[in-house]
């Protein structure tokens, strides 16, 4: 492996100088990231630019970087360290692969705050992302919670339909319990929440939006196409391929 192989992947990859000791927050964001999303490495002796520097002291920098992710990450993330020889220079690669107990935070500066990566950029995690990270460190997802709605009050015509169309079977009773989206006790899960009919989540919604041109350089902002829906997923997702298939040409 050569590190060249591994600086072009800007998302699962993040190049580093050196270690900043004194702005652990700079490199200790990503481990965060990292941890809280599909894993990643740290590369350090790769200047910005790609240029392969080299560290003339990386023993001494993977010590000071296990013990900052002790003191500074919690709860301490997973991490595989080594020290790789290229071109006669020595560079350290953090690997930290996709965390269990997630969300993971950065506790530095007096500050608690958990991390995930946007392309190229590790950013505080949002309200949403957090909630998310809470249920994926508990093995749990959005849609396999229980709701406060009751199956018998609902209706899935569009749903068996669907079904029906895709399988040639019907979808019984027991299906519903089997495919998580009613618990043993008659409550829909959210998953099945979403599938009813008149769907009573209200954020379950689709913007399409058709803009003019490809870019905004004619200075012309305005929409040459807008629509909303909202409800039951299968409308969205009809709705949405038809808005898709009413502005193209080709």
């Amino acid at each position: 492996m050569k590190i060249s192989d591994l600086i072009g992947e800007s998302t699962e990859y993040e190049k580093k100088k050196t270690l900043e000791i004194r702005k652990p927050k700079s490199w200790l964001k990503s481990v965060s990231a990292f941890a809280n999303g599909i894993g990643g490495a740290l590369i350090f002796g790769v200047h910005d630019n790609g240029e392969l520097v080299g560290l003339s002291n990386s023993k001494e920098i993977c010590d000071k970087i296990s013990e900052m992710i002790k003191a500074k990450m919690d709860p301490i993330p997973q991490i595989i360290m080594k020290i790789h020889k290229e071109a006669d220079k020595e560079f350290v690669i953090l690997r930290v692969p996709a965390g269990l107990e997630t969300p993971y935070y950065y506790i530095g500066d007096g500050n608690r705050v958990s991390y995930i990566r946007i392309g190229s950029q590790s950013v505080p995690a949002g309200a949403m992302d957090l909630k998310r990270l809470v249920l994926q460190g508990s093995n749990k997802t959005y849609d396999s919670l229980t709701s406060q709605y009751k199956y018998v009050d609902f209706s899935f015509l569009k749903l068996r339909s669907v079904y029906r169309k895709r399988t040639g079977q019907e979808l019984d009773e027991s299906d519903f319990l089997s495919f998580s989206l009613t618990d043993e006790n008659g409550m829909l899960t959210n998953a099945g929440a979403l599938f009813a009919d008149d769907s009573p989540i209200r954020h379950s919604r689709l913007f399409c939006t058709r803009w003019y041109g490809l870019d905004k350089a004619s200075g012309i902002i305005e929409a040459i196409d807008d629509k909303e829906f909202n409800g039951n997923l299968l409308t969205l997702l009809q709705g949405g391929e038809e808005f898709v298939k009413n502005n193209s040409k080709i």
